[in-house]
């Protein structure tokens, strides 16, 4: 049976110009990037080179980027680095990934909340704000829905408080332009496997300036901001990927979105009853939200599963769990509304062939399931 792929905004697969700019590194570059001698000095030089090609796709100086091992402990770092612990207020919104939700949840906190549409009021983040607020943490593009969020007023409203602003980017990178500069962020998290590289590898965008104290002691690596040897293979991968959405991102994410809008305008035509969450508010190209009245998103999963489609019902990081996504239950969604919800993410492997059989399958597993569901009937 053929089997596609609609979840990239799980992961994605290694691009083959990343694996082959990595595989390389892995046999041939093994010295430590520490080391002063002739292995040691090639790592460095591998490292140094990603380096300047991740932040050469995020508009920003190559000493200010710090290699970690995902999207994850790059959002911990920007959040326990700036605030010291648990001793700083910090202002975040009820949309966030768990990466930042249960960070801030380790100190005093405020939420703010979302509209209908997935979107932030500036006014109410700067409403939120206290004397000693030290951070506040605002995604830059939802993984669920692909709502992208007003980061430069944001950064203003940061700016004239004098307080630091991180914004998760591990879905907003590659899918649309990001200017670190041009945001006006101290923060910016990205994660590799969202973007062609594999697992275990991503980046803090730290702004020249920025005090951030370290989570891991040990040896001064990354100009002592993330102790531990560098995986250089995993940074030469985020730096081919990052080269790779520089030159060809804006074509490829024009192409998705054309393929995205085929596949919601054809399910909204075909199935009655749904909806698309997030509908109004501007999205990154790949990404559709849709509800489906009457259905539970696990019974879609699995027929679609069968039919040979990979498609998603929230975050991978809390898939498994009991409770509707938080993500849409913030944005007012009932309990009901958020458990009949896929997600949608295409990637660089998606064709038009791919999204119409896709809604094929759906119109087929819709019908079935809403037949067995007294609910919607």
């Amino acid at each position: 049976m053929q089997r596609y792929y609609f979840d990239h905004n799980a992961t994605t697969p290694v691009a083959p110009e990343v694996l082959e700019a990595m595989l390389p590194v892995m046999t041939e570059v093994y010295g430590n990037a520490s080391s002063i001698h002739h292995f040691g000095q090639a790592a460095r030089q591998k490292l140094d080179a990603a380096r300047k090609q991740v932040a050469a796709m995020l508009g920003a100086e190559p000493q200010e980027i710090v290699f970690t091992s995902g999207g994850t402990e790059a959002d911990n770092l920007a959040i326990f680095g700036v605030t010291s612990g648990a001793t700083g207020h910090v202002v975040t919104t009820t949309f966030e990934h768990p990466a930042v939700l249960a960070a801030a949840a380790q100190m005093d906190h405020t939420l703010v909340p979302v509209d209908g549409r997935g979107m932030i009021d500036p006014d109410q983040i700067r409403a939120a704000l206290r004397p000693n607020t030290k951070l506040i943490s605002v995604m830059h593009a939802n993984n669920e829905v692909g709502t992208i969020q007003p980061i430069r007023e944001i950064a203003r409203i940061a700016a004239e408080a004098g307080v630091a602003l991180h914004s998760d980017g591990v879905q907003a990178v590659g899918k649309i332009p990001v200017s670190v500069a041009d945001l006006g962020v101290a923060l910016y998290a990205i994660s590799g496997h969202k973007i062609g590289a594999p697992k275990g590898v991503g980046a803090l965008y730290v702004r020249k300036g920025t005090s951030l104290k370290p989570m891991m002691y040990g040896g001064r690596h990354e100009r002592e901001r993330r102790a531990g040897t560098e995986n250089v293979a995993g940074a030469v991968a985020l730096g081919r990927a990052a080269e790779w959405i520089a030159a060809h991102g804006d074509a490829e994410n024009r192409r998705q979105g054309v393929l995205r809008d085929r596949l919601e305008q054809n399910i909204l035509d075909r199935i009655p009853d749904t909806r698309v969450n997030g509908a109004g508010a501007p999205r990154v190209a790949n990404t559709t939200n849709i509800r489906f009245e009457g259905i539970d998103s696990d019974a879609l999963l699995i027929a679609l599963d069968l039919k040979g489609f990979a498609v998603s019902s929230g975050a991978a990081c809390s898939s498994g769990a009991p409770e509707p996504s938080h993500v849409l239950l913030a944005m007012g969604l009932s309990r009901l509304e958020a458990r009949s919800s896929i997600r949608f993410s295409l990637g660089r492997s998606n064709t038009i062939e791919q999204v119409d059989a896709l809604v094929e399958a759906l119109v087929d597993s819709v019908i079935h399931l809403r037949k067995l569901a007294p609910a919607y009937a």
